[in-house]
């Protein structure tokens, strides 16, 4: 059926394919979320920021 050579390289294939898709699967579930959860809160504090700078600005100007 198979020799030797090809048995090992169907077996690499089959490795290679396991890996990749095990790694789509980890990227996908808690890479990807993280990140878009990170850099969201990131720009949330920024904003947050800007905002209270602006509003001590004003206040300022004011006095």
């Amino acid at each position: 059926m198979f020799t030797f050579d090809q048995y090992l390289g169907f077996l690499a294939f089959l490795t290679i394919l396991t890996i990749g898709f095990w790694l789509m699967i980890f990227l996908m579930t808690f890479v990807i979320p993280y990140w878009i959860f990170g850099s969201s809160m990131e720009r949330f504090k920024e904003m947050k920021a800007e905002r209270k700078a602006k509003r001590e600005a004003t206040s300022l100007d004011q006095l």
